[in-house]
């Protein structure tokens, strides 16, 4: 993909890397990775908007494949229809989804920067069209209502909340990010990247690459408080929607949300367990 090959460097051992602290060259990984895995000709997002890792999403769309499938009362085989809360400018569950599986997708947002965003991916590519509508949630207080149309049904829902219970925690945590980024590039030996705008290397990474607008990244309560709520909307859409899940980011976070679950009597709820590399990360299933 000529564009992402502007962004190559090279590592002291000699192999071609990019620099992942610079943002246009994880957008730029981004669209090659959906372009050759999903068949995605055109994607893009606004700037400041996040820049999701493409392999850490499939793991969430791959794991809930799995989980769908020991269920004995859904037919794969026929129209499996998912609800995307919190879609984001980059549309990226509904696009992995309808591609790897044939999943049709309602990506859903309260940003309508990012729905417009993640309309024009839709638009422009022509294997999404049929597959995947996206909605704009008009009240960020609401989850499922507004959203969800009256005798609709859907055999999931996903969601990755924003885990951040503040701003500062968020800057915080993507200050975090770029300190052991570095850290890792220095170990590793990779070159500085050509391409930081006339800056020095660690004023670039000062930029923080790690991109989200406020909604994206942190809300009250942080992700036990957004999932407590949905846990409570839940219970007005049980005859809607078959699964309702959520990815979870902290472990700490499970205890309190699974004792809301218990709270409101769920006829069953799991924890799913995934891992990439060193890094463990689960998603939570319920259902009435």
């Amino acid at each position: 993909m000529p564009r992402l090959t502007s962004f190559l460097i090279k590592s002291q051992s000699g192999r071609e890397t990019i620099d992942f602290a610079d943002a246009n060259a994880l957008k730029m990984l981004n669209a090659a990775l959906l372009k050759y895995y999903y068949k995605v000709d055109s994607w893009d997002i606004p700037e400041g908007y996040l820049c999701p890792p493409v392999p850490g999403r499939a793991d969430y769309i791959h794991a809930l494949a799995d989980f769908l499938g020991k269920d004995t009362e859904i037919d794969l085989t026929k129209k499996v229809i998912a609800l995307d809360i919190g879609t984001g400018a980059n549309l990226i569950y509904p696009i992995i989804g309808s591609q790897a599986y044939g999943w049709h997708f309602v990506g859903t947002d309260i940003d309508p920067t990012a729905i417009k965003s993640a309309a024009l991916i839709q638009s422009y590519n022509p294997k999404l069209k049929k597959h995947v509508k996206v909605r704009h949630q008009a009240n960020s207080d609401n989850i499922f209502n507004g959203v969800v149309k009256s005798q609709e049904f859907f055999t999931f829902s996903m969601c990755n909340p924003p885990f951040h219970a503040s701003q500062q925690a968020a800057m915080a945590g993507s200050i975090q990010k770029n300190v052991n980024l570095n850290r890792h590039r220095q170990n590793r030996g990779t070159a500085p990247a050509a391409n930081t705008h006339g800056r020095a290397p660690t004023q670039a990474l000062n930029t923080l690459n790690f991109a989200g607008q406020a909604n994206e990244l942190w809300c009250r309560g942080g992700e036990v408080g957004f999932i407590k709520k949905m846990i409570r909307e839940s219970v007005e859409y049980k005859s809607q929607i078959r699964w309702f899940t959520s990815l979870v980011s902290k472990k700490e976070s499970l205890r309190p949300i699974e004792l809301a679950l218990k709270q409101f009597n769920v006829a069953e709820f799991t924890r799913v367990n995934m891992q990439q590399g060193n890094k463990m990360s689960r998603f939570i299933a319920w259902r009435f």
